[in-house]
C-alpha cells in the first residue's frame, strides 16, 4: 500500500521545512477512516437501534449509511478519503525514492507493479478462487479503483509539473461531465443521471457481462466512473505537494481548510447541473468529497503535526498502518466467529444488549489483530 514513507517524529513542526519526519497525522487519518468500515459502524448502528432515539438514529445514518442515489453523507466520503490519502502520500514517497538515487524509470516500474498487485488483490477479494468462471467474476471493485486511481495519479505526479497535475485533474472532471451530460444513452437520451440512464453505467453494461457487475444496471466502482476517481487522488497529490512546501505549519493547515470550503461550495454549485452521486462518482461528488477530505486533513495535520496533540492517536495509527491488511484479511479470517467464541457466555447475560456486545467484540477482534501486527512491526505494503 502506498504510504508516505516518512519516519514519525515526536516534535511538532514549528518552522518552515520540507517535512522531514513521517506525517503522523496521515497515519492517524488513514486509521480514522478505516475505523468506520472495520466494524465501528455496526457498533453505532446497534446502539442506535437499541436506544430508538430519532436524533441518534439520524446521526448514525449520516456516519454509517450511504445515500440511496443522489446526495451526500459522511459515510459516502470514506472511499474517496482513502483514495485522497493515497494521493497525499505520493509526493512524499516519490521524492524519497528519487532522493535515494532511484531513477524515474525505476519509480515508474514500481508504480506499475503496485497497481497490478492491488488489482490482483481485488480479484482475490472478489473470490476469483471460487472458479465460477469469468462471466461471474466481478471485474471492478474497491481495490481495483484504488489501484487505477493510484496508478494514473502517481504517473501524472511523476512525469508532470504541479501545474500540469492540477490541469489534468480539472480536465478529467470537465471531460467526464461533458460525456455524462451530452452523450445520449439509448432509450434515455442525454443528461440522464438515473441508475439505468447515465452514460457511465451504460458503458459498463457494454463492456462487462451482467455477472461481472455489482448491480444489473452497472457497478458503483465501474470502469468509466473510475476516470473522475483519478482526480480524487490528484487532489490528494496536490495537498501532498502543499504539505511538502516550505510554508509554516499554521499556514499549511489554514489553506487546506480554505481550499476545502471552496471545493465543497463549488461541488454543490456544480451539483445543480451534475448531481452529487457517489455510485457514478460525479464531478460534483469529487469536489464535495475532496473538499471534506481537505478539511479533515487540515484539522488532523494542525492538531497532530503542528500543535503536537498526539496522545489520542495511537488507537487510530494502529489501524492506519495496515489498512489493506484488515480490508482483505476480513475475507480470510472469521473475526465474528472468533469474537463470538470469547463473548458468547457474556451475551447470554446481557439480554437486549447482546447485539451491541457482539458488534463491539467483532470490532475489537479486528483491532487487536492489527495491534498484534503493529507490535511485531508487520506491515503489508504493496
Amino acid at each position: 500500500m502506498p504510504e508516505s514513507d516518512l519516519s514519525t517524529t515526536d516534535a511538532p513542526e514549528s518552522k518552515p521545512s520540507n517535512v522531514v519526519g513521517r506525517l503522523l497525522s496521515l497515519d492517524a487519518l488513514r486509521g480514522f477512516n478505516m475505523f468506520w468500515i472495520m466494524g465501528a459502524d455496526e457498533v453505532f448502528k446497534e446502539i442506535a437501534k437499541h436506544a430508538n432515539n430519532p436524533t441518534l438514529t439520524w446521526v448514525t445514518n449520516i456516519f454509517c449509511e450511504h445515500v440511496e442515489w443522489v446526495g451526500f453523507r459522511y459515510h459516502d466520503m470514506i472511499f474517496p478519503l482513502f483514495l485522497f490519502i493515497i494521493g497525499v502520500a505520493i509526493p512524499f514517497s516519490t521524492a524519497k525514492m528519487l532522493e535515494t538515487g532511484v531513477d524515474m524509470r525505476q519509480v515508474a516500474i514500481k508504480i506499475i507493479k503496485r497497481t497490478l498487485i492491488m488489482i490482483a488483490l481485488g480479484y482475490f477479494y472478489y473470490r476469483v478462487l471460487d472458479l465460477k468462471g469469468w462471466e461471474h467474476q466481478r471485474m471492478m471493485g474497491v481495490l481495483q479503483r484504488l489501484a487505477l486511481g493510484y496508478g494514473f495519479a502517481a504517473m501524472i505526479a511523476l512525469f508532470c509539473t504541479i501545474r500540469t497535475q492540477a490541469i489534468a485533474g480539472i480536465s478529467l472532471l470537465v471531460g467526464y461531465w461533458i460525456t455524462m451530460r451530452f452523450i445520449p444513452v439509448p432509450g434515455y437520451g442525454a443528461g440522464n443521471f438515473s441508475e439505468w440512464g447515465n452514460f457511465a453505467n451504460y458503458v459498463d453494461r457494454l463492456i462487462f457481462l451482467p455477472g461481472q457487475l455489482y448491480q444489473k444496471y452497472g457497478d458503483p466502482e465501474g470502469l468509466y466512473s473510475t476516470i473522475p476517481a483519478i482526480s480524487t487522488c490528484l487532489m490528494g497529490v496536490l495537498a501532498g505537494h502543499w504539505l511538502r512546501s516550505d510554508r509554516d505549519g499554521n499556514t499549511k493547515a489554514k489553506w487546506l481548510l480554505v481550499a476545502g470550503v471552496a471545493s465543497i461550495a463549488l461541488g454543490y454549485l456544480w451539483g445543480i447541473d451534475f448531481p452529487v452521486i457517489k455510485k457514478i462518482w460525479t464531478s460534483s461528488y469529487v469536489l464535495v468529497a475532496g473538499g471534506w477530505s481537505l478539511l479533515i486533513l487540515g484539522a488532523f495535520y494542525w492538531t497532530i503535526d503542528v500543535k503536537g496533540w498526539k496522545r489520542w492517536t495511537p488507537f487510530f495509527v494502529v489501524i492506519g498502518m495496515n489498512p489493506i491488511t484488515i480490508y482483505v484479511g476480513d475475507r480470510f479470517i472469521d473475526f465474528e466467529a472468533t469474537a463470538t467464541y470469547f463473548v458468547k457466555g457474556l451475551m447470554k447475560h446481557t439480554g437486549s444488549y447482546s447485539a451491541i456486545v457482539l458488534a463491539f467484540s467483532v470490532f475489537m477482534a479486528r483491532w487487536l489483530f492489527l495491534k498484534f501486527l503493529d507490535k511485531h512491526k508487520i506491515y503489508f505494503k504493496v
